[in-house]
């Protein structure tokens, strides 16, 4: 190796990149400091040294078990404790951390609609739902083709309303039915759509036919693409973060790789920046870089990756007045903030 090169990746370790930003790619970064054809190889190793530090603010410790689904609601944050089958509130202003709704049937993900209702999947009722203003609950789908859904994960909302959730199968995540795998009623771990009709109800749509064990959901800025975490749990399953187009038809069409993380630990949940890059949890304690948040860019380069004093990270939101602030949930229960030179996108339906 080069000394130039040497000083080069000695320079991205110690963050002295003071007047290139951090959201250039890798290979921008380095034809910005004189080398005008950096190979992959070259691009992979300063990536690796791309490793960074964030300060992470323990708000909740753990309480046991699984923390998810955080949403930004524009003055707190809301989050689920799967198995304690509540959504907790966060107010940054004040610091106090309460129950915002018991009994939520070992919710999963949520988001908001444009009316800043609450939309969930609940795991252990098999269903996606949405909490209305006055406390009632609305069920948005609990079955397709006449059996029940897997275990409803996380959701996102697109342009026009539609809602779009996985629904895979994870042993344990919807209570103690969920062990058994003989409870699994359809032969496909999948993402569907949900459209809203006329007369109120909504119609399902399976769309994809590849996943197996589908998590984490986003779409691009442009909602053209929409990034799908395939994160299988057993060793013939792929880990991958993935980007399918959506085409004119509504359909999705092949979708491309954007990383594959191999054997270890893959992407959970997911946010997104005003630059489009992808901010995702992902990695565990037993191998690999380990626990870790990431920045991805539209293309899938590893901008940034971030350690976190946690097992296995589950999601992430951005989220306080400005939206730089990224809030972390884990399987351990935590709730950390951590602040970024990054800012989230506003996503309120």
């Amino acid at each position: 190796m080069s000394s130039a090169v040497k000083l080069l990746i000695t320079t991205f370790s110690c963050g002295c990149l003071h007047d290139v930003p951090l959201a250039c790619s890798v290979s921008e970064q380095l034809i910005h400091w004189g080398l005008q054809t950096p190979d992959d190889g070259l691009c992979h190793l300063v990536s690796e040294r791309l490793t960074m530090t964030w300060e992470f603010e323990l708000l909740q410790p753990p309480y046991g078990d699984v923390s998810e689904g955080p949403v930004w609601d524009g003055t707190s944050l809301l989050y689920t404790q799967i198995q304690a089958c509540r959504i907790m509130r966060y107010d940054p202003q004040t610091k106090n951390l309460t129950i915002h709704r018991d009994n939520t049937n070992y919710a999963n993900g949520l988001v908001m609609d444009a009316e800043k209702r609450v939309l969930a999947c609940e795991g252990g009722a098999r269903r996606v739902v949405r909490y209305e203003h006055n406390g009632a609950v609305t069920v948005l789908v609990d079955s397709f083709e006449g059996d029940s859904l897997n275990l409803p994960n996380d959701l996102v909302i697109d342009p026009q309303g539609r809602v779009w959730f996985t629904d895979p199968f994870y042993e344990g995540s919807g209570g103690p039915f969920s062990y058994d795998r003989s409870n699994r009623k359809l032969d496909h771990d999948s993402v569907y759509r949900l459209t809203s009709e006329d007369d109120g109800h909504w119609t399902v749509d399976r769309m994809t036919f590849d996943t197996t064990r589908p998590n984490g959901l986003l779409f691009s800025l442009d909602s053209r693409t929409l990034y799908v975490a395939q994160s299988g749990r057993r060793s013939d399953e792929k880990r991958e973060l993935r980007a399918y187009p959506v085409e004119d038809d509504g359909r999705l069409g092949a979708f491309t790789v954007l990383h594959d993380f191999g054997e270890h630990r893959g992407v959970d949940g997911m946010c997104l920046d005003t630059s489009g890059n992808i901010i995702a949890t992902a990695g565990f304690e037993l191998g690999g870089p380990g626990p870790s948040i990431y920045v991805f860019s539209p293309t899938g380069e590893v901008l940034q990756r971030h350690d976190v004093p946690a097992k296995r990270p589950t999601n992430c939101a951005f989220g306080d007045k400005d939206l730089t602030a990224l809030y972390v949930t884990s399987t351990e229960g935590h709730l950390f903030r951590t602040q970024t030179d990054l800012q989230g996108l506003r996503l309120l339906g």
